[in-house]
């Protein structure tokens, strides 16, 4: 026994070692591609980011004993199995367990290789490390590099507010500010002579400053952070600079050291495209003596042109676990050259022309581009073809099992898509992962709707409720209460069918547990969609599993109870659990604000403030200014009143207080109550003891 954990404590050793090593090279090759392009400060700091990540992903602490054994009795079928044995005591092995043993540990003993899965990880960050180290050799030759300070672009949206009068510093004698928008928009370039900028996502901006004297030097301060330097002409008196602007926010002009008022920067944000399907309905029949065809018309508009859109279909042909699909890329007769706003859309689809016979069915949904490349789809459509030859079929009338629906591998693979979707999660964006969340919605949906097919979908009340059933002896004669129970009611929604009612109990909980599970992926949560899909599916499994027949197995015989020990009432070794919580008070994001609103009060009836309540104020700043960065119309005109507070604090306008407190009073309403722990009473809580003890 010693020596067979033995060997299992070394092979678990290595593998811990390997996967620190693969973490390790992993995070040594992206560090190795940022210090290429930007600096080796930054590469040392990505370079731990990177270690501490792939240590949480691969988790090699967690590898244990158990899973190395695992490992071995997959890889070595000379172990048959039973490596398990080995980390079990040797006192609790019966006769057998300990003749196995033995063989595992002679078996352990010549073993004379590896199993490849524990180097597995190591050498693929083996390949991805030259892999990336050949890139970053390629990027260093070519002499690439990135400015991160004037590439970062944050995308939000925000709406459109009338400009606010502005205040130019007395050495501009006149300002000329050009504005290219993207080539996407299609609009032309434009000038104007207001700092305050309306632009689009992406739009390039060039300001050309005369002032009335030679100064040193004339910038651009964005967000309090960013500093654009402009270039000055011989005299010293021009000066002009440019910029890309993809985020909203704010900025000052900056002359000699003397800043401005601050300026508005809006951002219109490109909208994806909007498509509409007006026919077809989502759930379409061909039936018998209808034309094999579908007329799909559609809608599709975006605020600066569609430059295409497809009809994507899939054909799905069979039935069972033995269903194909086919997929096409259908193009719509229109031409989107001009790139207008608006396309009304509209396809004629012969099924016959798809190759599509009675029984199949065909998924469409429309896809749509606009002119900067964005994407948008549409749920998908269904169009079922009604099979003759299975309306006509007599099979399954004698009995009821016969007509227990197909089981298909959707529900499994809508599992393994779910979480498949949940690791992405961190690589992906949060747009794309509601997107990915929501066709998975979309596919359960389907599913749902190809069940419920078999119930008839005519009611949906106590799904999954309980049958009354005939198992009461009082019923034993009682043919009516069993005629009601087994046969054929059409005039009834609930027993229109042929199914038993145990079956029909099920489906209706199984269709239940998919709506569940539409719903929660709908609503981006694929985590708590799981355990509903799980759940439908093992409702689909034990509903196959009723219709086979079984042979019992060998019969299986207990140990001995001990006697001494039954029925004894001996509980001392059961103890009730000692739980203790602490809760933490949350910290209030607008303490801030509300503080600073008494000093404001003060201000106003002519108090003359300490240095802690300028404290409080600049504290106060801080916030509003955070949030003109993003919502720069609502809080600019708050911002510049509060700096003008701060400079002449004995000398404020009634006005400006007025502003600040109107912009303190907007952020509170807005602000959401979070759940926070109840404080402790200054008794205590003796006075909560004592109502709790007035009953006793």
């Amino acid at each position: 026994m010693d020596s067979g954990i033995t060997q299992l404590q070394v092979l678990r050793r290595r593998w811990i070692a390997y996967e620190i090593a693969a973490c390790v090279l992993l995070a040594f090759a992206i560090a190795s591609v940022v210090f290429s392009i930007i600096n080796l400060l930054s590469a040392m700091v990505l370079f731990i980011i990177s270690l501490a990540v792939a240590l949480y992903i691969r988790q090699p602490w967690k590898i244990t004993d158990n899973k190395v054994s695992s490992l071995l009795n997959l890889y070595y079928p000379q172990l048959e199995e039973s490596c398990d044995l080995v980390l079990k005591p040797y006192d609790e092995l019966n006769l057998l367990e300990r003749f196995q043993v033995a063989k595992v540990e002679a078996a352990l003993l010549h073993l004379n290789e590896q199993p490849k899965q524990i180097s597995k990880h190591l050498r693929q960050s083996g390949i991805f490390l030259v892999l990336l180290l050949a890139v970053s050799f390629a990027i260093a030759k070519s002499g690439i590099s990135f400015d991160l300070t004037s590439k970062i672009a944050t995308h939000r949206a925000d709406s459109i507010v009338k400009t606010i009068p502005e205040k130019v510093l007395p050495q501009i004698e006149s300002q000329q500010i050009s504005v290219t928008p993207p080539a996407y928009t299609g609009k032309a370039k434009r000038e104007q002579s207001q700092f305050t900028l309306n632009v689009e996502e992406g739009s390039e901006v060039k300001w050309d400053i005369k002032t009335n004297i030679a100064v040193k030097q004339v910038s651009l301060l964005f967000n309090e952070t960013e500093n654009i330097r402009l270039k000055a002409s011989s005299n010293y008196t021009e000066f002009t600079g440019q910029q890309t602007i993809s985020k909203p926010g704010f900025y000052q002009v900056a002359i000699d050291g003397k800043l401005s008022d601050l300026y508005q920067v809006e951002v219109l944000k490109d909208a994806p495209p909007v498509i509409r399907i007006i026919t077809p309905k989502p759930y379409t029949f061909i039936d018998v003596g209808e034309k094999p065809q579908v007329n799909i018309t559609t809608q599709v508009s975006d605020d600066y042109g569609v430059s295409n859109a497809l009809l994507m279909a899939t054909v799905a042909k069979g039935s069972g676990e033995a269903v194909k699909f086919k997929e096409y890329k259908l193009q719509f007769a229109n031409s989107f050259n001009e790139h207008k706003p608006k396309y009304d859309l509209q396809k004629l689809v012969d099924l016959k022309a798809l190759d599509m016979e009675p029984g199949d069915e065909l998924y469409f949904y429309i896809l749509a581009t606009d002119n900067h490349n964005q994407q948008s789809r549409t749920d998908a459509y269904t169009v079922t073809i009604q099979d003759t030859a299975a309306l006509m079929s007599m099979n399954g009338i004698v009995a009821g099992t016969d007509l227990k629906p197909e089981f298909f591998r959707s529900e499994r693979q809508i599992i393994i898509d779910s979480e498949h979707l949940l690791k992405e999660k961190d690589t992906i964006s949060a747009e794309k992962f509601n997107g990915l969340s929501n066709d998975l919605g979309v596919d359960q949906k389907l599913l749902r709707l190809r069940y419920g097919k078999f119930l008839g979908e005519e009611s949906e009340s106590n799904i999954g409720g309980p049958e009354e059933g005939v198992s009461d002896p009082k019923d034993f004669s009682n043919i009516n209460k069993i005629m009601d129970e087994y046969t054929d009611k059409h005039d009834n929604a609930e027993d229109a069918g042929l199914f038993e009612p145990a079956i029909k109990a099920q489906l209706k909980a199984t269709l239940t547990e998919m709506w569940n599970a539409e719903l929660h992926l709908r609503m981006y949560k694929p985590q708590d969609a799981l355990a509903f899909e799980y759940k439908a599916l093992r409702l689909l499994k034990d509903l196959q599993q009723k219709s086979r027949s079984y042979v019992a197995k060998t019969s299986y015989n207990p140990p001995p109870l001990k006697m001494e020990k039954r029925l004894s009432g001996e509980l001392k070794k059961i103890v009730e659990p000692d739980l203790h919580y602490s809760m933490k008070a949350a910290d209030n994001p607008y303490l801030a604000m509300q503080n600073a609103v008494p000093v404001l009060e003060q201000l106003k009836s002519g108090v003359v403030i300490n240095g802690a309540s300028l404290h409080t104020l600049q504290l106060a700043e801080q916030q509003l200014s955070s949030r003109a960065t993003a919502q720069p119309a609502e809080y600019i005109s708050s911002v510049s009143a509060m700096r003008r507070i701060l400079a002449s604090p004995k000398q404020v306008q009634v006005t400006d207080i007025g502003r600040v407190e109107k912009a303190i009073q907007f952020t509170l309403q807005t602000a959401k109550a979070m759940p926070n722990a109840n404080a402790t009473q200054d008794d205590m809580g003796l006075a909560q003891q004592y109502y709790k003890n007035l009953d006793k």
